[in-house]
């Protein structure tokens, strides 16, 4: 429609949500699909954290907040970030919003005039592209490699900037490849952006808690870029809390403040009834969190042993979060059954597998890399079992055909 505006014609859908919804519809129709697309945790919200969204509505917390959040909820933010991250953030430099997606939004349109650009190492979640997009300025998405365990090099970061650079981008662990950033590896970043004073880091940590390699490390520790980062954080992966949707940011106080007063126009407070959750769910520090790591490691372990025996698959083993991000382009140009094309990219071989083994990821391409895939294991350990067998089963029916 030529009425509707040039950023929403612009907009790239979600093919997370979009293989997602194919899922669905499928299971609505009686199929045996094993979803594998959404990145949420399959557990419950923790009994305590539920009790208290109890005892919120049972005590009338049914009115509008303060836009950036109850004041203890961000009170209970700076103490989180004191506790566990040893950052020292007055609750003034802390909001609260609807999910960290929402978090990073605010960042950007805070940040972003049209014309500016935003650097964002590849692969990628697939909405910081279209976030920035949205904010009028320009994602500049720059390859990473498999064999660096997908991580920016400083010599990649100081290539990609320009005098338009706005931001860079950061997820650690990552999203989708599970990649995890060590003091080390972000302190030679910094020494790039020391060179460029006015380039602001956005760094989304909702994967902290899931980290199977060691201590979080945050770009907000490090003093030359304390001043200039946004730290994006939230309660939905580490307390099995994605549809309560809480997310808060930690930042500068002209920078926060901009962001509440973006938030007051838009969608003023976030759930008053999440928000008393989320200080339960952060004051239990990381008391109810342990079983659920111990899980997603043992299902990690499963899934990359898995993975790694199916022919034409190759993968680096993520250190964080619930996805891997196996190579699957071996199998290009091949073709199974009656189809009348070749899996010609990552497409095609996630639309393969849901056809053929009723398995649904999400292909590469929407990450920035048309070579791979990303599955979840944030499933049932028998269902991810499962799915690998009719993957091996897929895949053995493919043959290849002449490119």
């Amino acid at each position: 429609m030529e009425e509707l505006s040039a950023r929403v014609r612009n907009l790239s859908p979600s093919r997370t949500i979009a293989m997602n919804q194919r899922a669905r519809a499928l299971r609505e129709r009686g199929v045996d699909v094993i979803d594998l697309t959404v990145g949420e945790p399959d557990f419950p919200t923790p009994q305590p954290i539920r009790e208290a969204a109890k005892r919120a509505i049972d005590e009338g917390n049914n009115f509008y907040t303060p836009v950036a959040g109850y004041n203890d909820l961000r009170e209970a933010v700076a103490r989180k970030l004191r506790r566990e991250n040893g950052l020292d953030y007055p609750s003034s430099r802390v909001m609260v919003s609807n999910g960290a997606k929402h978090c990073i939004a605010n960042a950007l349109l805070a940040l972003v005039d049209p014309g500016d650009e935003v650097v964002i190492p590849a692969p990628h979640w697939v909405s910081y592209a279209e976030l920035v997009k949205l904010a009028g300025g320009t994602p500049v998405s720059v390859p990473t490699l498999a064999r660096e365990g997908y991580k920016l090099a400083p010599a990649s970061l100081e290539a990609a900037m320009g005098p338009r650079t706005k931001a860079l981008i950061l997820c650690t662990p990552s999203n989708p490849t599970g990649a995890v950033y060590s003091a080390a590896e972000l302190a030679a970043l910094a020494q790039v952006l020391e060179r460029r004073p006015r380039v602001w880091v956005i760094s989304d940590e909702v994967y902290e808690h899931i980290d199977y390699v060691g201590e979080h490390a945050s770009p907000a520790s490090i003093p030359s870029l304390a001043d200039r980062t946004v730290l994006v954080n939230g309660v939905s992966k580490a307390y099995a809390m994605t549809g309560w949707r809480i997310g808060y940011l930690a930042g500068p106080e002209a920078l926060v403040k901009a962001c509440i007063d973006l938030q007051g126009q838009m969608t003023t407070n976030a759930s008053s009834i999440a928000q008393r959750a989320a200080f339960a769910a952060l004051e239990s520090g990381t008391s109810l969190i342990g079983g659920m790591l111990a899980a997603f490691r043992r299902r990690r372990d499963l899934v990359v042993a898995g993975a790694a025996a199916l022919p034409g698959l190759s993968l680096v083993e993520p250190q964080g979060a619930f996805y891997i991000f196996p190579d699957v382009s071996a199998h290009f140009g091949s073709r199974a059954g009656a189809r009348s094309a070749s899996i010609a990219g990552s497409d095609d071989f996630a639309d393969f597998l849901l056809d053929e083994a009723r398995v649904a990821v999400v292909p590469g391409s929407a990450f920035g890399d048309d070579s791979c895939v990303r599955i979840s294991f944030a499933s049932a350990d028998e269902r991810l079992a499962a799915a690998l067998e009719r993957m091996a089963s897929a895949l053995a029916s493919l043959r290849s055909v002449n490119r």
